[in-house]
């Protein structure tokens, strides 16, 4: 037996309705599904951003207050003195030099990070940058009883294309770095490893290590394992974001191995030439 059905004006609304709701909800889900990950993304750097303005106040704060207060102090009767004021105002300038440095290598990295740096790669002996370095913080590796060194005797010439003056401020940051986290009477090596096109670089110390929670984020502008040392070293926050900078431009990368109350070791790699 066979049946009509009559479909009514109000069945085809209804129903009109509900596919339409139906499609867009499809769409919203697909468009929603398809975005987020930039989603994702965008709240990731909002809070970078966030982080960033707020360390970058806090990196500055500490010496401007303390560079205003000396001032002042002088500017209220110590300048008179000529014990105190000769005291104060070089304490001012250290507030003044840090802010100097915190500035000019914020300027290094945005020019890194806007593709603006100049960069001049030439031929040079990896062993003489290094020697170079070494022998320029002699005197404040002396100072915390840290022996910086060769894990065993290179010969010079290891040729390398880099550019010279980044390549030095890397060594520069990382042997400083490691020098700042190493306990007293140990060692920091530097060791080169032949990998045919490359050469492996490793500054390897024998200090407090770094937990693994941080390892992702070391290489961020102002991220500090332990905030209260970093500070008291005097670096800027930004020694290792300028590193990995500088490595990318060479067309490689950093990276870092670390055990807790055994060290750390940063390594990367140069194009031998």
């Amino acid at each position: 037996m066979i049946q009509n059905y009559k479909l009514s004006k109000n069945d085809l609304k209804i129903n009109m309705k509900e596919d339409v709701l139906s499609a867009s909800e499809t769409d919203i889900f697909n468009w929603v599904k398809k975005n987020r990950a930039e989603f994702a993304k965008l709240k990731q750097e909002e809070k970078f951003r966030r982080e960033f303005i707020g360390n970058l106040a806090h990196e500055l704060k500490t010496p401007i207050f303390s560079t205003q207060g000396y001032i002042l102090t002088l500017l209220e009767g110590g300048i008179d003195d000529k014990n105190v004021n000769r005291k104060f105002l070089n304490i001012a300038l250290n507030g003044v030099e840090r802010m100097n440095q915190i500035i000019s290598d914020l300027d290094m990295i945005t020019k890194f990070e806007s593709e603006k740096i100049d960069m001049e790669f030439k031929e040079n002996d990896l062993v003489l940058i290094c020697e170079d370095i070494m022998e320029s913080l002699a005197l404040k590796a002396k100072e915390k009883q840290v022996n910086v060194q060769f894990s065993k005797n290179y010969d010079s010439p290891i040729k390398v294309l880099c550019d010279k003056s980044k390549i030095s401020q890397v060594f520069q940051n990382l042997i400083v770095n490691a020098v700042n986290y190493s306990e007293n009477k140990s060692t920091v090596s530097i060791r080169f490893i032949n990998l045919g096109k490359n050469i492996l670089i490793e500054i390897e110390d024998e200090g407090i290590g770094i937990g693994e929670k941080h390892l992702n984020r070391l290489f961020e502008r102002f991220y500090r394992v332990d905030k209260s040392r970093a500070r008291n070293e005097g670096g800027t926050g930004l020694g290792l974001a300028i590193v990995k900078h500088i490595i990318e431009a060479h067309g490689h990368s950093i990276q870092v191995r670390s055990s807790l109350g055994k060290g750390s070791t940063f390594y990367f790699t140069l194009s031998k030439v």
